[in-house]
């Protein structure tokens, strides 16, 4: 979802065996550049030496986001042991900075797993504002987390520094709609460029690929 509107239809493929159907078809034929995926620049500099990066830039404001999580949650937890994983929450949409602290929070806790699509689910399903820290750290505690723990990562330094950081990745990478996947600081696709939710990881894939093919 861009600072405007974002097509909802494009995100209408569903996960389990369509999703390894539609990912199959996808990887059948070379993603296009302009198309599918297109060029960062200038290209970025990944944050982790000796991988291939992956960054999800989402929101937990965005609808498209919430539905791509079920796919790309446990894309990125089966990725080769070569490939970094890495979400990125923006600085755009509703409740934005509040959201960025809240999943920098759970990151810090090890509760990102956990409590990814709970959050989404509040906001999306169950239409919760989620506004107030201390009704994100309810919602935590709800779901078996500690939320006096909570609150403290949220109001720490070091999920501030988290939170500038994310910003800069955004401005570097001039992200303006969600969700969006950059490879490794060279390209970036999305399921509205490439089609769909399966498509666009069936072209991350092939970028993933092709990074590797160019060590």
């Amino acid at each position: 979802m861009n600072r405007r509107d974002f097509n909802t239809a494009l995100l209408a493929a569903g996960a389990g065996s369509s999703l390894l159907l539609a990912t199959g078809a996808a990887r059948a034929q070379a993603p296009v550049e302009g198309r599918e995926y297109s060029l960062i620049q200038p290209p970025q500099t990944p944050a982790t030496p000796g991988k291939i990066e992956v960054l999800e830039f989402f929101t937990y404001a965005c609808p498209h986001c919430s539905a791509f999580e079920p796919m790309v949650g446990p894309w990125g937890r089966t990725l080769p042991a070569d490939v970094q994983f890495r979400r990125v929450p923006v600085n755009f949409l509703f409740n934005a900075e509040n959201f960025q602290r809240t999943y920098y929070s759970l990151e810090s806790l090890g509760l990102v797993d956990q409590m990814q699509s709970k959050v989404f689910a509040a906001v999306h399903v169950e239409r919760q504002r989620l506004d107030k820290p201390e009704d994100i750290a309810a919602l935590v505690a709800k779901n078996g987390g500690d939320a006096a723990k909570f609150l403290a990562a949220f109001k720490s330094f070091s999920v501030a520094t988290s939170v500038t950081k994310a910003k800069k990745l955004q401005a570097d990478y001039r992200i303006e709609a969600v969700p969006a996947l950059a490879i490794h600081g060279l390209y970036l696709t999305s399921p509205s460029q490439a089609g769909g939710g399966p498509q666009s990881l069936a072209v991350a894939d092939a970028l993933i690929d092709k990074v590797r093919r160019k060590a």
